[in-house]
């Protein structure tokens, strides 16, 4: 059998991974701006977490999750999303007893049993931060700046902010049963899927990307016109935060999202110029999950983005050669003969221990082919040693941007190219 990478995972290298480097580069200096801390969780989890945290009746627990028993007989699930993990270790480590307010940032790989197709794979990467304990308009604005400022200084502008309330339980309650209701009136003119999810989980009928669901949507009832006083003023209050940021976005009174925890405010960044996935990535209040995972009331708000697709949207924003490194670094050094293979050794791990970004010849090559090599390498500078150099403790630099060339005293290479 021919050996190649398990359908809907990919590979990632070369150039792109600079993309990956950068945006990974973005997350941390914009999660230490907003002092949100990095946390790490294992990538299974026990099967209960999902099922309670992310709901029974959501596509990624009923047709997604990569479930396994292990030697032990307990169920494990590879984590198809990370904000349940990040609140089952709250509870877990008592977090909240420490600081009342817990900023936290994560990046990592996640796992959905999905149809692959372009920016969409069953191995993905997503980006993302959870603020806990306030349930204050201020967290939740706190956190769509966070992920806002993540997509703006990696580079990226095509895309918009599309926000709606979901209200609190008792609106969305009232809101539920109206849908049924309305959904029931229509449900020869719905598609088979929305069918089913109409008495299980009928906000997402809402969300449905099938042309007959949309066309019964269009004359559905509105969520905004169920929400209460309290709904209304935090709604409100956000956007006027956001306003005086002077952030731009929409209100889409469909959006919904997918999982069962969100609360109050839901929001979405989505793009023209990626095809049929056009949610970058999104979040939004979750207020009800620490009590579904057994935590109490603990009012909590975040966001998570695709990594894959951040770096999709980029390329189809920017040209090729912006993937490529453009300003060069480090030393080569080119070992001329094989006397002068040892000092070349030496010189490299000086370099190297000062930090110094250092690339050698490991072929054996001629002096034309390392040239080659390190223009290809796009290095600052060459250094070459031969037999000549061995004898009078010298080297060759050559400035390979400027093309000026010296010898100099083998001991201050490093202060020169430093």
């Amino acid at each position: 059998m021919s050996m190649h990478a398990v359908r809907g995972t990919k590979d990632v290298f070369g150039d792109e991974m600079l993309l990956w480097h950068r945006a990974e580069q973005v997350f941390r200096e914009v999660t230490a701006a907003f002092n949100y801390r990095e946390f790490r969780t294992p990538i299974f989890e026990h099967t209960e977490v999902f099922k309670r945290g992310v709901g029974q009746d959501t596509d990624i627990v009923g047709k997604e999750m990569y479930t396994f028993e292990d030697r032990g007989g307990d169920s494990l699930t590879l984590r198809p999303e990370l904000t349940a993990p990040i609140v089952r270790a709250c509870i877990e480590h008592s977090l909240l007893h420490h600081n009342p307010v817990q900023r936290i940032w994560y990046a990592g790989p996640q796992f959905r049993y999905e149809r692959p197709q372009k920016g969409r794979y069953r191995q993905f990467h997503q980006f993302g931060a959870e603020c806990v304990g306030s349930p204050h308009p201020e967290a939740d604005a706190e956190v769509i700046l966070l992920s806002y400022e993540a997509l703006r200084r990696f580079g990226v502008t095509s895309f918009k902010l599309e926000i709606n309330s979901l209200g609190n339980a008792a609106v969305r309650a009232a809101y539920r049963s109206a849908l049924i209701e309305f959904f029931e009136h229509h449900k020869g003119e719905l598609s088979e899927e929305s069918q089913k999810r109409m008495y299980t989980n009928p906000l997402r009928v809402l969300d449905s990307k099938n042309e007959k669901d949309r066309q019964v949507v269009a004359s559905a009832p509105l969520l905004q016109d169920y929400l209460d006083e309290e709904s209304k003023i935090h709604m409100t209050s956000v956007l006027a935060l956001l306003n005086s940021a002077g952030v731009p976005y929409v209100i889409n009174p469909y959006l919904v999202r997918g999982l069962d925890y969100y609360n109050h405010i839901v929001f979405e960044f989505t793009t023209d110029a990626l095809g049929a996935q056009n949610a970058i990535g999104g979040g939004g209040r979750y207020d009800p999950l620490f009590a579904l995972l057994g935590g109490g009331d603990q009012p909590a708000v975040g966001f998570s983005i695709g990594i894959e697709r951040m770096i999709l949207l980029h390329q189809a924003e920017h040209s090729q050669e912006a993937l490529v490194e453009s300003e060069p670094r480090g030393v080569y050094i080119i070992a001329i003969g094989d006397s002068s293979r040892d000092t070349v050794h030496t010189l490299a791990v000086q370099l190297r221990r000062e930090g110094i970004h250092v690339v050698t010849d490991l072929l054996r090559r001629s002096i034309k082919a390392q040239m080659k090599d390190a223009n290809r390498e796009n290095v600052a500078f060459t250094v070459m040693i031969g037999d000549d150099e061995l004898a009078t403790g010298s080297a060759v630099l050559k400035n390979m941007v400027t093309g000026e060339q010296q010898t100099i005293n083998q001991s201050a290479v490093v202060s020169v190219v430093k």
